[in-house]
Order: C-alpha cells, then structure tokens, then sequence
C-alpha cells in the first residue's frame, strides 16, 4: 500500500502502517483489517462509527504504544498488512485470467457513491449500489476508475419534530477524517482543469480516494479562484433545484473527462451510471471531434465505449431541463460540435416530450451502444418504456438489456455470520463461492448454532437503537414520546420486521397502517407479538414522502400499539448494516411495476433474513417460495393498494406469524430456520455484486473496451 500524506498523529514505528491501512477503504470489507482497530480502542471504535482515522486521531497515544508491544495484536498486524499487500498488488486476479489483453480502465462515472458511513457523499441505493460495484472491481482486480461530487455538505442529516416532520440540516464532517487526499496539478495549483458554464469558467480540482485497487475522483469547485456564486455548486447531493442540478450534471460530465485527462488516466470504455452523467458523452464527443474527427466518426467510436445504466422507471428519477437553460449551461459547445444549437438539443430529445426539454436519459441512451436495466423485470419495464426512441420497433427488439443488481457481500454480511460459515464451509470458502453447488451447503448449517447467532444479532440491533436514542435524548430530544417511537421498548422475543428505505410514495411504506384493526390485533398479540422498525429519509423536495414519513411517525407514539412500532432517524449505512443484519423478516412493499430493484432485500438474505415483498424489482426473479414471501400482483382493473394490504395482512396473519411461533421441543423455530438458510442460500448463489460485476465485463465492459460496434442507435 502506498504511505499516505498523513493526518494523523504519530503512530509508533512497529505499527506506522496503520496510517496506509486506514487511508485506502479496503479495510472496511477485511474482518481482520477492521478487527485491528477495534483492538486499537474498543469503546472509541464504536464511538467513532467505525472510523479509523477518526479513531488513530483521538486514541490516547500511550495505547498506541501498547499495542506496538503486544505480541497477540501485532501478530494480527503482521497478517493483515500482508493479506493487504497481496489483496492490492497480486496481478493474479479472476480480470485477468479472463481477459489479459485487456488493461486501460473503465471510467465509472456516478453521482454519488456510498463506501463507507464516514464519506457521507450518497443518498440511499443508487450511491450504495455504486460503492458495491467499486469494492468489487478491487476484490476482481477488473481495472475501474470512479468518478463524482465531492459535497462538502453532504445529503442531509435527518431530524424529526414532535410531530413526525422531517428537517433537514446539512452534514458536517471533518475531511480529515475520511480518506481524501486533494490532487494538485504539476504546478501545485488546487485545480486540474477548468470548465465553462453560464458564461464564465468554473475552476475544477478534485480528491482522490482508494477503494481497494480502485481510484475514485471526486470533483470540488469550492476554490478560491472561482466566482463565489460557483464555489458551493458541487457542495450538496441533489439540492438546490433544477438549476443546481443542471450546472452539478455539467461539471460532473465534462469536469470528470477533464480531470481524468489531466490525471493521465486513459480509459478504454466508459459507464454512465444513471442519467446525471450523460454530459460525460457530450465532452468525449466534442474532444474527437476537435481532435479532427468527422461527426459521424466520433459518434460512432463514443457509442461503442459508452455503457449506460438506467435506475428507475419512476419519471421523477429521469433529470430533463429547459432548453434555454441547457443552451445558456452548455453554449457554445455546439459550434466546437459543429453542429447548430437545435441539433444539439434534439440530442437529449424525447420524441413524446409535450413541449421541448433536453432529456438526460435520452442524451445516454443515444451515445450508449450497450443499455441496461437493473433487473429483468426492470429491464423489460424500460424497454416499453423507451421504446418510442425507436420508432417501428416493438418492445421486446428494443436493445435495452438487464444486469440485476446484487450486493457486496464483504461488505453486507455480518462478521458473525461469516464465522459461522467459516466452521461449516471451512476456512476461505469466499474462494470457492463461485462453483455451481457452493452454496448448497448452506442447507446443512447447524440450526442450534444459526439461531443463536441471529438472536445475538437481533439483541445488538436493539442494544444499538437503545444507545442511540440515549444519546439523541441527550443531545436534542426534550420529550419523552421521541424516546418512545426510537424504539426503546422493542422487546427482543418479538417477530420484528424491517423497512428501511427512501420514503418514495410508490415504496408505500404507509401500507402496513390501511387497516388498523388487523394490524393492532398482529402487534399487540401477547401470544404472538409483532414490532415493526421503519427507518429512511424522504427526498429535501419531496412533500409526498415527507407526509408519508410523518404519518408512519404518528403510529410510534399511539399507545394503543403499545410501542412496537418504531422509526429510526438519520438512515445511513452504518444503521443499515445493523437492520439487515438484526430483523427478523425484510418488507418491500413497492407498487409493481415502479421498483427497479431493491438491493436491501439482497443485505438482509446475506445475514439469512427472508424477505417479504411484492413481485417486483429483483424479488421478481428472486423469490424462489423458500427464501420468503411473495404478494401476488394485482389485475390490471383492481386497486392495487387496497388488494395489495390486504394480500400482505393475510400472509402476516396466515403464514409468517405461526411460522415464526412454531417451535420444536428444543424451542427453535425449524421451518422458520429453513426459510432463513434458503434466503442465505439463493442470495450467495444469485444476487452478489460479484456476479453483476462479472455480468458487466462479459456483456458490457469486455466489448466496450474492445471498441466492438453493437446495435443500431435510436434516430435523433
């Protein structure tokens, strides 16, 4: 590992590699890396949140240098400073065994990427399923490089009123503590490349962060050398309105080409992950063709490199702007394009558009050769969906295909349950995951010691929500119900359910409460209870989820449910690993057919948690009957909502209840057990973003890098 610029304070001699360790994110899916510093300081580790360098800088140094002499923490030192050295460096990698010919990068351009609860640059799934697919590529040696924002204020950190509304603050961090690294010209100047927008430059620097083998640049305009009303335009996620939006989008596609240039990086193909990085296709076409290529030509050789991912068939995640506003963003790149400002509008044309916007997916979709949905069922969505893009084609010809989307298991799947499979698989079975009948073996894991790790895991969960709403009654809470709804009286032996997501209307996550009736007679059951813990943010803009949130809230603190249902503020991966890892059973409840994939289900059967949900996204091709349960989709002319709740009360009530109550003379819920080992089992077969990595390089990224020349573009 490279020795970074140090933030830290002195670290004895015997153990300075700790400063490499915790600069590049490869420690946070080593067990054994995060198992060194939790042995540094156990209480400060879990204060920090998991953060080493937060951590290293407020140890006390007297227990640094103990450590520096303690022969059981430095033998663990010493193995994993070498499992990181081969890990990083290896050149034996499952890349290139498969495609040795094969070595400029793939530049990954996303707008937000979530690694780790210490660089709070993400939202929610697509920013999550981003920071997978980089782990990955490290753990395959695939040669990736990331590209996005850097916000300097974050998302948002969630704070609920009396009331249940949400407010919204800015994040506040310490770049010191998170393993950023400015990157500096040759000169030494801040920034590596300037970009014009509005009729002035922007001046654009960047900070490189390592993920495993995998760089990512992140841009940051908040330099002295710009226009003060400049320097904030890439200091939030997803704020300040379409404008913002628009100017952040430029800055990230053109302003990435740029500092990749300016960084000497060459990729051999490029990914667009979701629309917001369509601009990326615009600056590699205007760079051939002032570079001397004819139009046609340079279009041709950016679609065959271009990859272009589509999240959402949700309209609202389709960014579209005004034409002027593109026009006055972009002017006067047409006239280096060589082609007239129309011709450079119908480029993000939408052929149904009611009246003319310039598309981001559009834009993608056309200087993309190789689209793709996020799950087959997402995949067949989107091919309806864009199928007016190409006129005189029916659905099923159109050339959007599908990747489901998985999840990183180093990073999903608690260190517990990787133990457990460590006795019963035996030591490095994460070499042998791949081979066909691998996963089988999970069938035969001992129920007794399964139980007993998922107990544990499930007292954990309520240890951390208890801790949590002590230190929020501490720090802001001045009334006794906001203690109340955070779950403080969640009883441990309690069927609990989890939903944790983005409060998006159509993810209904009000569902549950249709009938109040049938759900308070589940809850308060003394036979058999049932708790629910909601967890997530709803959009800063979006009034419809913030309700949503508000009225899921109010049910916290009706004393008739007796304070089994609970919501969690500020969701973020570090609660997230906890719920995946600690509830009994998962629910996804979206309105089929709007849900793209839903990657939390996947977290949850990691840690052998079944899931419940309707027949879309990923659980449209996941759902195997054993793993869990499936509502049916409604007909066409029902209503879906009402049909849908009363579907999900009848498999509460029916099914997943008595099941879990079922126990056997030793007290273990035995078919229940079964359902867990299934979840466990068809998730490590089938929805590991080892698998989608390998999908993209077979399907994607191989042909894209090799330049091949696949399917007709749609018209412009």
């Amino acid at each position: 590992m490279n020795q970074p610029r140090l933030r830290l304070p002195y670290l004895p001699p015997r153990i300075e590699g700790l400063a490499a360790l915790a600069s590049n994110l490869w420690w946070s899916w080593s067990p054994d890396a995060r198992n060194v510093f939790r042995r540094v300081d156990e209480p400060l580790w879990h204060l920090t949140k998991h953060n080493p360098l937060a951590l290293l800088r407020r140890v006390d140094p007297a227990r640094l240098a103990a450590c520096a002499t303690d022969p059981g923490f430095l033998a663990l030192y010493d193995r994993v400073m070498d499992t990181a050295r081969r890990a990083l460096g290896s050149p034996d990698t499952w890349f290139h065994r498969h495609h040795p010919e094969l070595a400029r990068p793939v530049a990954y351009f996303c707008a937000e990427f979530g690694l780790h609860n210490s660089v709070p640059i993400y939202s929610g799934g697509l920013g999550i399923l981003a920071g997978d697919h980089l782990k990955t590529a490290s753990d395959l040696g695939l040669p990736l490089v990331g590209v996005g924002l850097f916000y300097t204020k974050g998302y948002f950190d969630q704070q609920l009123r009396i009331d249940g509304w949400q407010e919204d603050s800015d994040v506040r961090f310490d770049v010191d503590t998170t393993p950023l690294e400015r990157v500096q010209d040759p000169g030494g100047e801040p920034f590596l490349t300037v970009v014009n927008t509005f009729g002035r430059p922007v001046h654009v620097g960047a900070w490189r962060m390592q993920v495993g083998r995998v760089p990512v640049y992140l841009l940051d305009t908040s330099l002295e050398q710009n226009d003060p009303a400049d320097r904030d335009l890439s200091a939030k996620l997803y704020a300040g309105g379409p404008d913002m939006r628009l100017r952040q989008e430029w800055i990230l596609g053109v302003g990435g080409v740029r500092v990749l240039r300016a960084a000497g990086v060459e990729p051999a193909a490029w990914h667009a992950n979701e629309g917001h990085a369509a601009f990326m296709l615009i600056e590699r076409l205007r760079e051939l063709v002032v570079g001397g290529r004819p139009f046609a030509e340079a279009w041709a050789e950016v679609r065959a490199r271009s990859i272009f991912t589509t999240h959402t068939p949700v309209p609202a995640g389709h960014d579209r702007f005004d034409v002027d506003q593109v026009l006055a963003c972009a002017g006067p790149v047409w006239e280096e394009l060589g082609i007239t400002p129309e011709q450079f509008v119908a480029i993000g044309g939408h052929p149904e558009d009611d009246h003319p916007t310039y598309h981001m997916t559009a834009t993608a979709i056309r200087l993309s050769a190789r689209v793709n949905g996020v799950a087959q069922k997402h995949g067949e969505v989107s091919r309806e969906i864009w199928r007016p893009m190409w006129p005189g084609l029916e659905a099923d010809q159109v050339p959007i295909g599908a990747v489901t989307n998985g999840v990183h298991l180093p990073t999903w799947m608690s260190g517990h349950m990787r133990h457990l499979l460590d006795r019963h698989l035996g030591e490095g079975w994460l070499e042998r995951r791949d081979e066909p009948s691998f996963w089988d073996a999970v069938l035969s894991v001992d129920d007794h010691e399964l139980w007993n790790l998922h107990t544990e895991m499930k007292l954990s969960l309520f240890t951390f929500i208890r801790e949590d709403a002590r230190r929020r009654w501490t720090e802001r809470w001045k009334e006794a119900a906001h203690v109340v709804g955070a779950g403080t009286l969640l009883s441990p032996g309690a069927l609990t359910i989890g939903f944790a997501r983005r409060f998006a209307t159509y993810k209904r996550a009000s569902l549950l409460f249709s009938d109040f009736d049938r759900l308070h007679d589940l809850l308060v059951n003394p036979w058999r209870p049932v708790q629910i813990v909601f967890a997530g943010k709803a959009h800063p803009e979006d009034q419809p989820g913030k309700e949503v949130l508000q009225e899921v809230y109010t049910f916290t603190r009706d004393p008739r449910l007796e304070g089994r249902v609970a919501f969690i503020e500020d969701y973020e991966m570090h609660l997230a690993h906890r719920l995946v890892q600690g509830v009994d059973l998962w629910l996804n409840v979206p309105r089929v057919p709007l849900e793209a994939c839903g990657t939390s289900g996947m977290k949850a059967a990691l840690n052998a948690v079944p899931q419940l949900s309707t027949l879309d996204g990923w659980w449209a091709e996941g759902y195997m009957g054993m793993n869990g349960w499936a509502i049916p989709t409604p007909l066409p002319e029902e209503p879906a909502d009402e049909v849908d709740a009363g579907r999900l009360y009848d498999l509460l009530e029916d099914q997943v209840v008595p099941l879990y109550y079922k126990r056997d003379a030793r007290g273990l819920p035995i078919e229940w057990l079964q359902r867990m080992k299934h979840a466990l089992r068809h998730a490590g077969q089938h929805f590991t973003s080892r698998r989608m990595v390998q999908d993209y390089v077979r399907g994607y990224y191989a042909p894209a890098m090799r330049g091949e020349t696949p399917a007709s573009a749609p018209p412009t």
